[in-house]
């Protein structure tokens, strides 16, 4: 077992989740509150990770994080070095490759928030950002919870976003499938499965936690909510 890529690989996505929760909760809030072309748009281009092959995500944000755009060449002066083949780098792809899974879970549950319950607290006088805290948020805690699940799952188990965007240097950029990928390349089946099987479960208990928890969208029957 590579340890060291085990640790980089939870550490990348515990980041990864934690920045996902705190982008992923008001622009959720936000599409599910009403209807329009600019949400639309929105939850377009949020979901589009689900249809894109990961190495498409991963060359555009090659290319993209590289000295040859304006946003490369800025960030390259600002940090000194470029995003691509760093740690810093491989989390901004994680986010981006993960979002939808953080994303459309909050969106399923808001939408099934009664709007009777939201219209009361503001009649009552509570502000806009007391209204979502202290009511609508409490209301939808299975789908909280199955956001960040999924998005730390499907970030341990990335492959092509980090082998594109991070490549394979070890304590930097090597996560758990790429060591997998490297154990299969190099004939050395045994170790292949002893880390194949860490990444079953990890799926295994998270698709649990899912399914255990009451209210769970999952649970419910929801499975297309988290995906579509």
């Amino acid at each position: 077992m590579d340890f060291e890529a085990l640790g980089l690989t939870l550490r990348l996505a515990l980041s990864t989740t934690a920045i996902l929760l705190l982008v992923a909760l008001p622009l959720a809030w936000w599409i599910a509150s009403g209807r329009g072309w600019a949400r639309a748009l929105v939850q377009a281009a949020v979901a589009m990770p689900l249809v894109l092959p990961p190495t498409v995500i991963g060359f555009y944000l090659l290319v993209a994080m590289g000295p040859l755009t304006g946003p490369g060449r800025f960030l390259i002066r600002v940090l000194g070095h470029p995003l691509a083949f760093s740690f810093t780098g491989l989390l901004v792809g994680s986010v981006i490759y993960s979002l939808p899974f953080a994303v459309q879970p909050l969106v399923a549950g808001f939408s099934g928030v009664e709007r009777e319950y939201v219209e009361a607290a503001a009649g009552l006088g509570a502000k806009p950002g007391r209204v979502f805290w202290s009511v609508v948020l409490p209301m939808t805690r299975a789908s909280l919870l199955t956001s960040a699940v999924l998005a730390f799952t499907h970030t341990v188990g990335e492959f092509g976003v980090v082998l594109m965007l991070g490549g394979n240097i070890p304590g930097a950029t090597r996560t758990l499938s790429i060591s997998l990928y490297d154990l299969v390349q190099d004939g050395n089946y045994a170790a292949a499965n002893r880390t194949a099987l860490v990444l079953v479960g990890f799926a295994m208990v998270a698709l649990m936690v899912i399914y255990l928890v009451p209210g769970s969208r999952v649970q419910d029957g929801g499975q297309a909510d988290v995906v579509r």
